[in-house]
């Protein structure tokens, strides 16, 4: 069993990226729909924050898995972002 881990590891992590990554479709779609405002502004800034250190950290260490979903969950987080400024107006949560 070890051995079929070990030689599956991409495969494991590509799928582990999918689901994460694909678990926050819905907030995407929701965000969409109401403009985020049930979202913290700080909360997307420290998610971001976060995603993209992983992401920096999924490159230094070559790891396709860790970049592609980190890389796909950044952009949901910065579309997510771009929403709340564009439906806020001010750019400021109400």
């Amino acid at each position: 069993m070890n051995e079929w881990l070990h030689a599956n590891s991409e495969a494991i992590g590509f799928w582990a990226g999918i689901l994460t990554t694909s678990s926050f479709v819905p907030q995407v779609v929701r965000t969409w729909r109401t403009g985020g405002h049930g979202l913290s502004w700080g909360m997307v800034i420290l998610f971001g924050a976060g995603v993209g250190l992983w992401l920096a950290y999924g490159l230094l260490v070559n790891s396709p898995p860790v970049t592609f979903a980190n890389a796909l969950t950044e952009l949901q987080i910065l579309f997510i972002a771009g929403l709340k400024i564009r439906k806020s107006g001010s750019g400021r949560a109400h």
